[in-house]
């Protein structure tokens, strides 16, 4: 059934927990487990998991009590129009559309990178050499037929692309069972030594990764016009799937690091899939946990394509970008263009070669840590300027949590500084990032200068409600 917005309301409580952790839980901890426990230790790396998970949680709370306040497709792109202006609201969103955008191009180059550990072989068609990776022809079909295939999905409905997402879910989890269960059986304490490397500088290192594997809780408010619950239900299921992926991600540092030294895994191509060949001593069921990090690819791959097209839409019905962006297709009610248009660039992808997994990993992370301030900001703002809006979902302490997670998320941008752990790489990520916000740049420039609370303000507002038929 369409809603006012012209969204289809089909999504129950598995759909969203579903789209949520299966965004978050997407290819990194397969092939990076490795390197974070070379870093800081088995226990150190999950340590710093526990910490992350804790801070996007508190971002998780004002997330929620934003969106059952406001439960637009397009998340924070109304909040920030709400609370900080046009201006807030462009940069909040032109921000975390790179972040999704990021995430979907990296799952498309994740996924040929993937079926090469499954089929060695697979390597045929010199193209090119990117940073000293030599692309060829048949690595990259993989990753354009999965983007093509994906996109499709997508635009033919939310429906198809919510049973999708569940199948695949169901599947990452039942990979993530038997790792357990390896580890229980075939585990050591001993490999898991030493716990703690590196000292604070190697939790760091870890940390500084939790904005991009974390990314996806905000898939739901980017859905909202979708979802067939009380919106009040939709806040709470942010929360808990923050609280799945934060166990996910500790489970996993725990048991590969109980299946193969430090040493052996940092040597890994796919540590994870290594340690559980380890663990159960069968190169096969290694090979089933690359079949389960080609579900959390897909899973991933499919939510931020969704979160990233739902945004886009948002954008354009507040004329911030093209109108083209704002179409709704007159018979699968999906955002179509926006949906198009994150596709191709998932179909470019590719072509860059595994490279790109590092580049997208680090300017698509500090981008989700300028849009998660901003929603932080917005969450202080409204508390203070409109305590009586309608909040269906209320963070207890609301005030102080939200301090806190500023205070945090902040943190987590200083790592991203020039000189700090996660400065990003020059020339490669800062191209990146520059043309991203030189494109962003010409669109702020257009925007009429309006002051948030304002009576221009509240036209603007009035003007998109009208244009969203809400």
């Amino acid at each position: 059934m369409a809603g006012n917005s012209g969204f289809l309301r089909v999504l129950g409580r598995g759909d969203l927990l579903a789209l949520a952790f299966g965004a978050m839980i997407g290819f990194g901890w397969i092939v990076l487990t490795g390197e974070f426990i070379d870093s800081a230790g088995t226990l150190g790396a999950a340590l710093a998991f526990v910490i992350g998970g804790t801070i996007v949680a508190l971002v998780g709370l004002t997330y929620a009590e934003l969106t059952s306040a406001l439960p637009h497709a397009g998340g924070e792109h109304h909040y920030a129009l709400r609370a900080l202006g046009g201006r807030g609201a462009f940069v909040a969103s032109w921000a975390m559309v790179l972040g999704y955008v990021s995430v979907v191009a990296f799952e498309a180059v994740a996924l040929p990178h993937t079926v090469a550990y499954l089929a060695p072989g697979m390597q045929a068609g010199y193209l090119w050499t990117v940073a000293d990776y030599d692309v060829h022809a048949t690595w990259v079909a993989v990753g354009v037929v999965g983007a093509l295939a994906v996109t499709a999905v997508n635009y033919v409905g939310i429906r198809p692309a919510a049973v999708f997402q569940t199948i695949a879910v169901a599947f990452l989890l039942a990979a993530g069972a038997v790792l357990v269960t390896g580890a229980f059986t075939g585990g050591s304490a001993q490999n898991m030594e030493p716990l703690f490397t590196g000292g604070l500088p190697g939790v760091v290192t870890v940390l500084v990764a939790v904005p991009f594997l974390f990314v996806g809780f905000d898939v739901i408010p980017q859905s909202a016009d979708e979802v067939k619950l009380p919106i009040r239900q939709a806040g709470v299921l942010l929360v808990v799937s923050v609280a799945c992926a934060t166990a996910w991600y500790t489970m996993i540092m725990l048991t590969v690091g109980s299946g193969l030294p430090a040493e052996r895994l940092l040597e890994s191509e796919l540590a994870s899939a290594d340690a559980m060949a380890a663990l159960w001593d069968s190169q096969a069921v290694g090979d089933l946990l690359v079949i389960g990090g080609i579900a959390g690819i897909m899973t991933s791959w499919n939510a931020f394509l969704i979160g990233g097209s739902r945004l886009l839409y948002a954008m354009a019905v507040s004329r911030m970008v093209p109108a083209w962006f704002g179409r709704l297709h007159p018979r699968f009610h999906t955002p179509a263009n926006a949906v198009l248009f994150i596709g191709a660039l998932s179909v470019v992808a590719p072509l860059f070669g595994r490279p790109m997994l590092v580049w997208l990993v680090d300017a698509g992370g500090v981008n989700i840590v300028v849009a998660y301030v901003t929603v932080v900001l917005c969450f202080l703002v409204l508390r203070k300027r409109e305590p009586g809006m309608t909040r269906p979902f209320r963070v207890p302490a609301g005030t102080a949590v939200g301090a806190l997670a500023l205070v945090l998320s902040l943190g987590l941008g200083v790592l991203y500084l020039p000189g700090m752990p996660a400065a990003l790489i020059w020339p490669s990520e800062w191209i990146i990032v520059g043309a991203w916000w030189l494109v962003g740049a010409v669109f702020l420039w257009r925007l009429p200068r309006v002051a948030p609370g304002g009576d221009a303000e509240k036209r603007l507002i009035a003007a998109v409600q009208r244009r969203r038929g809400t």
